[in-house]
């Protein structure tokens, strides 16, 4: 199989996290921080030290503990949209957001506790920052953005809209469900207050393990209740972080996957793993426009781009095309709306059934891309 659905989950996974995933849960397979024994120790180190590399891979603000696991992206934004929001609060977000956000906020507003204003892309998949800033009002509580778009690859302006926030006095919360791990971040420099993430994507984690960053000063109201294994006669949850934000035990054998991923991506460089899967997406995006009768989104640079790439090939249903290109060349991708219907909108192709999603990964290779490229050329060939 060639799969090209890295946006989706990345496949395989560095040997390395296979492998401490399977040796640390046959040794610490136990509950951490809940008895004093050896390997509950040791496995709270584990946790520990993961908590440390997030926070200095996001440039959090230096105290490890307030970055908070979760199941992944989706699971923690919905702890930190509910949490942050009150009654008569209004919130700016945008036409490029996954349903991870926007549907928390559907909720809320269908609940009547949030007003909410949708900012749109331009041509080249990208937010313009003056739109945020005129859509601000008095009583805007957050601006919540994606860092990368997951159907067509464009990595937001954030150090703009974090400074446009921050001299509003307005939190600014960020989806990292494709940024982590792919592209360089840092919280502090971008203003950003929250930052959220998933394990399985670019930062080479299992599924089943995300969380969020949240930096000193943010309150974010607790939703969540349950044990901690800290101050169990203390009838209410405790408020101090990480325990704040989590409950029950955590995914250890996730938490452990995640940590043997940031150390994997660390070593590789995230710089030169962007730039390899960059070069491979250039090759692919040239390819695909030669061919007559195929449609590429957006597109426009390889700066400010993830490796994600959207098409369509005129006479055709992408979930057809998708299909062809499983069952005849063996190529795994992702069609549809990908889960963005927003994006689908800005881009005129919601009413076709969305796109056709190639994104690449760390262990894709160029003799790969050449046949995806052949593939969609016959394929365009048939009705072309």
């Amino acid at each position: 199989m060639i799969y090209l659905d890295n946006s989706a989950t990345t496949f395989p996974k560095p040997d390395v996290v296979y492998d401490f995933m399977t040796g640390f849960y046959r040794k610490h397979g136990v509950n951490p921080g809940r008895s004093g024994f050896d390997a509950a120790l040791e496995t709270e180190e584990i946790v520990l030290n993961t908590r440390k590399l997030l926070t200095n891979l996001f440039n959090g603000g230096g105290d490890p503990n307030r970055l908070t696991f979760s199941y992944n992206a989706t699971d923690s934004l919905n702890i930190i949209l509910q949490g942050l929001s009150e009654k008569g609060d209004h919130v700016v977000t945008t036409m490029l957001e996954h349903n991870s956000v926007l549907r928390p906020l559907y909720c809320m507003q269908d609940q009547g506790i949030i007003d909410v204003t949708y900012v749109p892309f331009n041509a080249a998949g990208y937010v313009d920052p003056d739109d945020i800033r005129k859509a601000i009002r008095k009583n805007t509580k957050f601006v919540v953005v994606t860092h990368c778009s997951n159907v067509i690859g464009t990595i937001q302006p954030l150090a703009e809209i974090g400074k446009i926030c921050h001299e509003a006095g307005v939190l600014f919360v960020v989806d990292g469900s494709q940024g982590a791990g792919s592209v360089p971040m840092d919280m502090v420099a971008n203003n950003i207050d929250v930052y959220c993430f998933t394990g399985h994507k670019c930062l080479m984690g299992p599924t089943g393990i995300g969380g969020s960053y949240v930096r000193e000063g943010v309150t974010v109201r607790q939703t969540r209740f349950g044990g901690t294994g800290v101050r169990s006669a203390y009838p209410k949850h405790l408020e101090e972080y990480p325990w704040r934000l989590e409950a029950g035990t955590l995914n250890l054998i996730g938490v452990a996957g995640l940590n043997a991923g940031v150390k994997w991506i660390t070593e590789q460089g995230i710089e030169n793993i962007h730039d390899r899967e960059m070069a491979l997406w250039k090759k692919l995006r040239d390819g695909l426009r030669e061919i007559d009768g195929v449609t590429v989104y957006c597109a426009t640079s390889v700066e400010n781009q993830n490796p994600v790439l959207s098409f369509n090939i005129r006479g055709f249903e992408a979930g057809d095309v998708g299909t062809m290109l499983d069952v005849d060349y063996d190529i795994a991708c992702r069609t549809g709306l990908q889960c963005a219907p927003k994006v689908h909108e800005g881009l005129g192709t919601i009413d076709i059934h969305g796109t056709v999603r190639l994104s690449i990964g760390a262990f894709n290779t160029e003799k790969e891309i050449d046949t995806a490229i052949g593939a969609v050329r016959e394929i365009a060939a048939i009705k072309n």
